[in-house]
């Protein structure tokens, strides 16, 4: 193959990814153009577009986009009409997330008329087989360069070295132990303490969530409106997706709701400890899954149901952009024509508990 031009990187801002912007640069002489996405990872995303400048990255090659929209409508909605999880307990945030990143960065390849795309996945988790099978999916004329299973800067402290060798700002903060990734559904946490499936995770590391002991002493109750399957309102508001996931969180987070500590198994073939906060996506699919035992038939119910773990097993695998994955989703949407309805939830110190539910075309009688 010939030797990439232009290559177009997932960039965080972070020191990962600013070294690997450099690196693109300098040791394999490649014009990098930097795509930063917005997906409700609760932090201002503008900084980035610092941060590329000081890489030597002009204007016109740094995007930054909001994508939160597209995100909870086209990918967090369409997994939770599936009622999708991973290995019982996982609602797959961070594997939602990918497939639409990869998908904006071979649209900049496009565009840019570049003929690379980059990542800062390691070679030893599950992202850099999403980004990958993303693009080899869209577009599998692009060269893929995964930095961390070829370059020779496997540890922090060369990382370091290798920043300040190119005066690259390397932040200085307190030092987190761990390894955390966030958006509009969730925040994960790895590495630390953590990799000890022994140890009890510290209550300081929590974020969207306050403790059981520390919440309110008396229930909230909720009811979320669907249409096919969608949710489209709270309490009779009718809300946008992004602000509808956001209320949830909110409402989840205020009630202890949505921890989950667990050791999951990996695409690549390794065992990983994850502790996970997800308040919104719990309501939601609790809502969800109640509401469709008065609106689905028995047996379409057993047969989707069937198919979960086939679904969620593809997208925590990469598989988003596969024929099989299209035929699954048009399995599941056909599913919800009639799930249109109102469940109302009674939400306590990390008890999520559907209390009632209607339909107008509930098969209850």
């Amino acid at each position: 193959m010939a030797q990439p031009q232009k290559v177009v990187l997932a960039y965080s801002g972070g020191l990962d990814t600013s070294v690997i912007a450099k690196w693109l640069s300098v040791e394999h002489g490649l014009e990098v153009v930097t795509f930063t996405a917005d997906l409700g990872q609760g932090e201002e995303i503008e900084p980035a577009r610092a941060k590329a400048r000081a890489m030597g990255i002009p204007d016109d090659h740094i995007f930054i986009e909001d994508l939160r929209e597209e995100f909870v409508r086209d990918y967090i909605f369409p997994a939770f009409r599936a009622n999708a999880i991973y290995e019982g307990s996982y609602l797959l945030g961070t594997s939602l997330a990918r497939p639409l990143i990869a998908r904006e960065q071979v649209r900049i390849a496009a565009e840019e008329n570049a003929d690379a795309v980059s990542h800062g996945a390691t070679g030893k988790g599950n992202d850099q087989v999403r980004f990958e099978l993303s693009y080899l999916a869209l577009n599998p004329k692009l060269t893929i360069i995964a930095p961390w299973r070829i370059w020779d800067l496997n540890s922090r402290q060369k990382l370091v070295a290798y920043a300040r060798e190119h005066d690259i700002p390397v932040p200085v903060t307190k030092k987190n132990p761990y390894s955390s990734d966030e958006n509009l559904l969730h925040i994960s946490f790895e590495g630390g303490i953590l990799e000890d499936p022994w140890n009890e995770p510290d209550e300081e590391m929590f974020k969207l969530t306050v403790s059981p002991e520390r919440a309110p002493d008396c229930p909230t109750y909720i009811e979320i409106d669907f249409a096919q399957g969608t949710p489209v309102a709270i309490d009779g508001e009718r809300l946008g997706p992004v602000a509808l996931m956001t209320r949830l969180n909110d409402l989840g987070g205020a009630n202890g709701i949505g921890r989950l500590d667990m050791v999951e198994n990996r695409f690549v073939g390794m065992k990983s400890r994850g502790v996970y906060e997800a308040p919104g996506g719990t309501i939601l699919r609790a809502a969800h899954r109640d509401l469709e035992t008065i609106t689905l038939d028995r047996e379409v119910l057993r047969i989707r149901d069937s198919l979960v773990p086939t679904y969620a097993q593809l997208i925590y695998n990469g598989f988003w952009f596969s024929p099989e994955m299209k035929l699954m989703m048009d399995f599941v949407n056909s599913t919800q024509e009639n799930v249109t309805g109102t469940a109302r939830v009674r939400l306590y110190k990390d008890n999520c508990d559907v209390v009632g539910r209607k339909a107008p075309k509930s098969l209850y009688d």
